[in-house]
């Protein structure tokens, strides 16, 4: 990590988000104008668990080098920041990119779910478990057709010492951790596989497999597995398809799927379907987000205002 004054290096430019306590800002490098993102960490808003928690996302960071993971290329310090130089990624999220695109195939969650298990197959065999794994970590590089999509935002992953390190800490986002996470046992790289099953099952219809607006409920379900391939959303949706959902949403993760057991999945192999998956689906995808927005959204809302109990109620309206 670099003591260097970063702005010798780089000009700071726009936001272009905020998260728990980092800003991340476009950065342009002095030397060749070439652009990358930063992010910004003020040191004195951490607590020192906070802090590890920063470091070690580093330390994470610094050991991958795969084509579809973001890229850390430099870390500086100052006495009041820590500085993270990263790939500028400007091709938005995944979903947002299906939106737009008007239409989706099998043939092209196929192609996707390929991506990201060799993504996550790279990073379990340099013993990094991500443990977030979800539609808005999944970045593009640029607008271009033919950009690369990377898993983004290691904050929570953990490298573990060797692959035999289980590890206990409860993380992730409701609606993709995984059950061995909810029912508070030991756990492993499986988590992930998990994961990508709640991304794939929503790539293909256009909603979640979990959902109750009750995170407790919402949970249990998670815990039992409990979810349907409900008609008609998934009746033209082929067998392989669900084939390679369950064995990825398989509660027991002994059970469950590895990497390369689905990687070598005929589906994968060019056996998926063309076809587009529906008018309504591009809208079904769109009503998923906007809703997810606005619930968290009235959340914040909630979390901030004694008298919120008439936003409650438009929160329970929600479906």
């Amino acid at each position: 990590m670099s003591k260097e004054d970063i702005h010798h290096h780089y000009t700071v430019k726009e936001k272009l988000g905020m998260g728990s306590f980092a800003t991340v800002k476009r950065l342009v490098r002095k030397s060749d104008k070439m652009n990358y993102a930063v992010k910004e960490i003020k040191k004195v808003n951490l607590s020192k668990d906070e802090m590890k928690t920063v470091m070690d996302e580093v330390v994470t960071m610094g050991k991958i080098e795969h084509p579809n993971c973001v890229r850390l290329f430099e870390m500086y310090e100052s006495k009041a920041k820590v500085y993270m130089v990263l790939e500028l990624l400007t091709g938005g999220e995944l979903f947002d990119r299906i939106v737009a695109k008007g239409n989706y195939s099998e043939k092209e969650a196929s192609e996707l779910l390929g991506t990201l298990l060799s993504a996550i197959k790279y990073l379990h065999s340099v013993n990094i478990v991500h443990r977030d794994l979800k539609p808005e970590n999944l970045l593009y590089t640029s607008s271009a057709k033919d950009a690369a999509i990377k898993i983004t935002d290691f904050g929570l992953a953990k490298a573990r010492d060797s692959s035999k390190q289980d590890m206990a800490t409860a993380c992730g986002t409701p609606g993709y951790v995984a059950p061995e996470v909810l029912q508070g046992l030991e756990y492993g790289p499986a988590v992930d596989l998990w994961s990508i099953g709640v991304i794939l099952y929503i790539l293909l219809c256009g909603f979640p497999p979990f959902y109750h607006e009750a995170t407790k409920e919402l949970y249990k379900q998670i815990k039992k597995g409990q979810y349907t391939f409900p008609d008609p959303y998934w009746k033209n949706i082929s067998a392989e398809a669900k084939d390679v959902v369950t064995r990825l949403l398989t509660v027991d993760p002994k059970k469950r799927a590895t990497p390369d057991e689905i990687l070598n999945h005929k589906w994968l192999a060019g056996n998926a379907s063309e076809k587009s998956l529906g008018e309504g689906y591009g809208n079904r995808l769109q009503l998923m987000q906007l809703k997810q927005k606005l619930r968290e959204g009235v959340r914040t809302i909630i979390a901030v205002n004694r008298f919120g109990d008439a936003l409650q109620k438009t929160l329970d309206t929600i479906e």
